[in-house]
């Protein structure tokens, strides 16, 4: 059912409008108000979907309903109603924001697809914030741990900047988590999120898969390809296990730091770009420095916000919550019961060594929801969680 609000004060106008609209449609649910004031307060007390707001009113005009809505509801589609002197105003308002303008008298087929286009909009609207919502709930980090909650503080200070941030940790602790927060806390959420994983890419196609290549750059380049970088351009690269990078590959990113410039293999043209780089590693990247392995100035680079992701072991007061989510996510996917588990059991879960920390504990549960019983007992941790 959509939600429709007429903001008129000529009562004849008002009655058309909602006879056109409710015979059009049965899912057209029509309340009216008969001045700027008194939409006003219906629009703050109500949820419309779409307004229909006449511009000339006693005391308050259109102009100052479409600019009060828009501060405080501004997902709301306004569509303004004009007479013949007011097309001026009316095709300011699109400025404004309103969606589109009508003049009066309606025409009956301009009035309902501007209604339906407006209401198609509302509804795309709704569903792109339930998408970012889902994807951002997807990110979500679990823990009320002191590490966890120091990584929180970190992200909600560095996100918004365009500081470069290296995350580091023991493989599977949640560093792209951190990385997709970092993304989608920051100006850039809009633009793309572009991962790179440097360790399952053969080094001697790491800097065709960044930056791309020209045909005949080497055999197999039958065409021209964009690299990463310019797919990432206005958002987010994410250099996961950058330490397994090759040097050459190393130079490459350095300069694309520096000149926020890259240039395809084979192409001596530089192509520009505006990229956000976030890198994360398992390594010691200062050991890696020693053994000439890594690139100092582009450590540097890379390290102006340090984001250590503890071990599972180092923040075991965070299991109960993550067995809570991740039995909940595991009963979504197979559209089974949430199981329980008992006291004992995540007790037993806190006792165990977790070297393969998070991601090891999501695949721990996932068996014990399968194979243990209608609750999941301390007995069926010691038979099914083994090692």
């Amino acid at each position: 059912m959509s939600k429709i609000l007429i903001i008129e004060d000529e009562a004849a106008i008002r009655r058309v409008l909602t006879k056109i609209l409710t015979e059009e449609s049965k899912e057209y649910q029509v309340e009216e108000a008969e001045d700027g004031l008194a939409g006003m307060e219906k629009i703050k007390d109500n949820d419309y979907d779409l307004v229909l707001c006449d511009i000339k009113m006693p005391k308050m005009d259109g102009v100052e309903v479409l600019e009060a809505t828009k501060k405080i509801k501004p997902e709301i589609p306004m569509v303004m109603i004009s007479g013949h002197g007011d097309l001026d105003t009316a095709v300011n308002t699109m400025r404004l924001g309103a969606f589109d303008y009508i003049s009066k008298p309606p025409d009956l087929n301009r009035l309902l697809n501007t209604v339906r286009n407006a209401l198609d909009r509302k509804n795309l609207v709704v569903e792109n914030t339930r998408l970012k919502k889902k994807v951002s709930k997807q990110y979500e980090m679990i823990g009320e741990s002191e590490a966890i909650i120091k990584i929180k503080d970190i992200i909600e200070k560095v996100a918004p900047t365009e500081a470069r941030v290296l995350i580091t940790g023991p493989n599977g602790t949640g560093k792209e988590l951190v990385a997709h927060w970092l993304h989608e806390k920051s100006d850039r959420a809009k633009g793309p999120m572009i991962e790179v994983n440097c360790a399952a890419i053969p080094s001697e196609l790491i800097e065709s898969e960044l930056f791309g290549h020209v045909k005949g750059a080497f055999t197999s380049a039958n065409k021209d390809r964009a690299g990463k970088f310019e797919a990432a351009n206005g958002g987010t690269i994410f250099l996961d296990e950058i330490g397994d990078m090759s040097l050459s590959a190393q130079a490459k990113v350095l300069r694309a730091l520096q000149e926020n410039r890259v240039s395809r293999v084979g192409s001596d043209k530089d192509i520009k770009v505006d990229v956000r780089v976030l890198a994360a590693t398992n390594k010691d990247l200062k050991k890696e420095i020693a053994e000439g392995k890594f690139r100092e100035d582009l450590y540097h680079r890379l390290a102006v916000i340090l984001v250590p992701v503890p071990a599972l072991n180092d923040r075991r007061d965070d299991i109960p919550l993550l067995v809570t989510h991740f039995s909940n996510k595991v009963a979504t996917e197979q559209g089974t019961a949430v199981k329980n588990f008992t006291d004992k059991a995540i007790s037993k879960l806190q006792e165990y060594d977790w070297t393969g920390n998070i991601r090891e504990l999501r695949n721990v549960v996932e068996r014990l929801i399968i194979l243990g019983g209608s609750e999941v007992s301390e007995e069926d941790v010691k038979l099914f969680a083994s090692k």
